[in-house]
């Protein structure tokens, strides 16, 4: 019995459901140092700004139980660079569609779909939004975007966008007005009622969600007796939150139209399976990178094993079963 991992996002197929998270994987360089990109359903670049950003003072990152915080403040070389290093390096490494020999039958991932490239967005205003899509626009490479409309790190911008439904719908409205790919909007969790903000982006025109962000957490050094990271406050993920991303996927799942990225502590199959049967129709592994360079991999393989097991023949029966 052949097992289809491969699932529809925005009109445009993914070989399996498994992609990276902004942030966490840069765009692939260092990565390939330990397996093929090609094997990844999607690949989700480091946020990228119409120019370069410095991000916060260090220490910006600190272990916690079961988790990590970071404040980076999504720091960048702007688009310039971006498009001439990044979405070039991923141009040269990732097998077209018409030429991809990466799946098959056997394996459950179709032949001839190649891995997409979705490249996430941030900005300080609705100007520097605007302008990073505007630029974007004319880049064959980059397949969707991601709008970062909800990091905890930065002072102006992010999260000031992602807390209120009418800056979300009207954001999203003015992006899709521009964009010439499918519009993903970040999603906080940092809110009294998530499935508010998932309705303002779908009456915005998003094409989809994913889900969720950090969630702001502190951590003290008690023997410095001070804060351990610079920006006092930064974005908790990891394990920690999974539970949390479980239950705002699925509330979003009933409440919007559209397809979901479900993420938020993934770090095995059975991680990303809850996601997936909880309404996402793809999941993003970011956390567990660092732990574990192959742990993408291990997801997929995972989830293969599974659909096997149980003789499920295509992913899409899971999705949402719950």
């Amino acid at each position: 019995m052949t097992h289809k991992l491969s699932v529809d996002l925005c009109g445009i197929k993914l070989k399996n459901p498994v992609m990276t998270a902004s942030g966490t994987f840069g765009s692939g360089q260092e990565f390939s140092e330990f397996f093929d990109l090609n094997r990844l359903g999607a690949v989700v670049t480091k946020g990228v700004s119409s120019v370069p950003w410095e991000g916060n003072p260090t220490p910006r990152i600190c272990e916690t139980p079961s988790g990590m915080l970071n404040a980076i403040g999504l720091q960048n070389p702007g688009f310039e660079v971006f498009a001439k290093r990044d979405l070039a390096y991923l141009e040269e490494t990732l097998t077209p569609d018409k030429e991809s020999d990466c799946g098959s039958a056997s394996s459950g991932e179709e032949s001839g779909i190649g891995t997409r490239v979705i490249v996430n967005v941030c900005g300080h205003s609705e100007d520097e939004y605007l302008d990073c899509v505007r630029k974007l626009a004319s880049q064959d490479r980059a397949d969707l975007l991601e709008i970062n409309i909800s990091c905890p790190n930065v002072r102006e911008g992010g999260i000031a966008f992602g807390t209120n439904p009418k800056g979300v719908e009207h954001i999203t409205s003015e992006i899709k007005k521009i964009a010439r790919q499918p519009v993903i909007m970040k999603l906080s969790p940092n809110v009294t009622d998530i499935t508010e903000i998932a309705r303002a982006a779908e009456a915005g025109g998003a094409d989809a969600l994913s889900m969720i962000n950090t969630i702001t957490g502190m951590k003290i050094d008690v023997e410095r007796r001070a804060f351990a990271l610079a920006n006092r406050t930064g974005g908790l993920s990891g394990p920690a939150i999974h539970p949390v991303a479980v239950r705002m996927v699925y509330q979003c799942a009933k409440a919007v139209k559209i397809p979901i990225i479900g993420m938020g502590g993934i770090r095995t199959a059975q991680d990303a399976l809850e996601m997936l049967m909880a309404g996402a129709c793809a999941v993003s592994v970011g956390t567990a990178s660092f732990h574990d360079q192959r742990a993408a991999l291990s997801i997929i393989d995972g989830i293969r094993s599974y659909l096997e097991r149980h003789q499920i023949p295509d992913i899409k029966e899971i999705i949402g079963c719950v």
